[in-house]
């Protein structure tokens, strides 16, 4: 049997993930700092990473990776922050994530096959591959 998850926590973890679709980084930053997990998903698998690049905030992502956040975890369809700010457009989010360590090989489609897929030949000489 499964508890129901508090309505303060799911309340927090909403705002959470809305500041890092907004790029509040100073706050987002805070609230992992206070312990929310730099890795925390939601109902998706997409992680505040994930969230972040999407939404073109490269100060966000480089907080929360600067805090231990995996810049390659996957979401639910397989897909990585690297491949979501590929697929954006987001070339700031694309060289923070990579400063971070994102792998352009990581995912399904990947952020290298999401360049070959856009033709973004300038990405595939960033990220070494053809």
């Amino acid at each position: 049997m499964s508890e129901t998850p508090d309505p303060e926590v799911i309340e927090l973890a909403t705002k959470v993930f809305d500041l890092a679709r907004q790029g509040e980084t100073e706050a987002l930053a805070a609230y992992v700092d206070a312990g929310v997990p730099a890795d925390l998903t939601n109902d998706r698998g997409d992680t505040l990473v994930m969230l972040a690049a999407y939404h073109g905030h490269a100060a966000a992502v480089e907080a929360l990776l600067a805090r231990g956040a995996d810049p390659d975890r996957h979401n639910d369809r397989g897909q990585t922050p690297l491949a979501g700010a590929v697929f954006k457009g987001e070339d700031a989010v694309v060289r923070a994530l990579l400063a971070g360590g994102a792998d352009p090989e990581a995912g399904t489609p990947s952020a290298a096959d999401t360049a070959r897929m856009f033709g973004k030949t300038e990405l595939l000489e960033l990220f070494g591959v053809r």
